[in-house]
């Protein structure tokens, strides 16, 4: 009898410690009650402040580097700083997506779905390092729930979907409705965007022969807007950015759909009064159900430079 119950009491004690496992293995991985989920997106992905605290999402950092000067997109980014190198150095800045070894390491982890969320795979590696990610964890530990969203957007574009995902989560949807959604959604997404400068894109391959240095040599500042296929197209050429923003504007307008539908979201590089006239002008033609504004982070911070708007709805 006293065998037993040492037996019984070891046992439960046992249990005890392997529950308390799991629920530390699952908070780490953002997994809440029955229904688990981790949506990994790289670092030109702009969440607002209580996301970046969510468990449910991690963010994997790009690099950037400016001459000599080498960082990670990720907590420790200032824009300020990065923004004076910018504009100190003479060579062009660049970006470096995640290897597939660290898309990897963010889906090794006891959530029962998991999405990625990338740059367009138009401009940017990120995607394809995702998908590559994917296969060696499943290489490795055998298959998962892990679908890899290429975006075709960038920025606030990557946040929406994100959010998306996760409303979709909430809402208890299979793995498989979840995608089919989210897709869908991508597909009525549209990204707008006006910058001071369009020669650091140019530089880095971006533009696909637009004329972006005559645009700067001329003050013309062209509203510029993603294609179906996540590529960058010129909507409009307007002189000057008071001009270009309410061009932009106008474009949003003609093809906005349902609008008390969708969320706003905007980020800024470095000029959140901009960001907060452009926000005010959308709300003077449509109401939508929330809206969204960030300063933009590293990658962005590159491509959108010092002045630079971009919107997404």
């Amino acid at each position: 009898m006293l065998s037993y119950v040492v037996m019984k009491t070891t046992w439960i004690g046992f249990e005890n410690i392997r529950e308390a496992v799991v629920r530390q293995a699952q908070s780490a991985c953002g997994m809440e009650g029955i229904m688990s989920y981790k949506i990994v997106v790289d670092s030109c992905c702009e969440l607002p402040e209580k996301y970046k605290k969510d468990p449910h999402f991690e963010i994997v950092p790009l690099g950037l580097e400016v001459g000599d000067y080498r960082i990670m997109d990720d907590e420790h980014f200032n824009q300020k700083e990065f923004l004076k190198k910018v504009a100190d150095c003479p060579e062009c800045p660049k970006s470096a997506c995640p290897s597939p070894e660290r898309y990897m390491k963010a889906y090794d982890c006891e959530a029962e779905h998991i999405y990625a969320v990338t740059l367009s795979s138009e401009l940017s590696g990120s995607y394809n390092s995702a998908v590559l990610g994917k296969n060696l964890y499943e290489e490795e530990y055998g298959e998962k729930d892990i679908y890899v969203f290429n975006s075709r957007s960038a920025s606030v574009g990557e946040t929406l979907i994100g959010l998306k995902i996760a409303e979709c989560e909430k809402k208890g949807l299979s793995f498989k409705e979840v995608i089919d959604t989210v897709e869908a959604y991508i597909e009525e997404q549209h990204t707008y965007f006006l910058l001071e400068t369009l020669d650091i894109l140019k530089k880095n391959g971006r533009l696909k022969g637009l004329k972006a240095v005559v645009a700067t040599a001329l003050n013309i500042k062209p509203v510029m807007g993603s294609t179906p296929d996540g590529n960058i197209q010129q909507l409009a050429n307007t002189r000057g950015m008071k001009k270009g923003l309410v061009r932009m504007v106008e474009q949003i307008v003609a093809d906005l759909k349902n609008p008390e539908e969708k969320i706003l979201a905007i980020s800024h590089c470095n000029c959140r009064e901009r960001a907060e006239t452009v926000k005010n002008m959308l709300l003077e033609k449509a109401g939508f159900k929330d809206i969204i504004i960030v300063d933009t982070a590293g990658i962005s911070s590159m491509y959108a430079a010092d002045g630079g708007v971009i919107v997404v709805v």
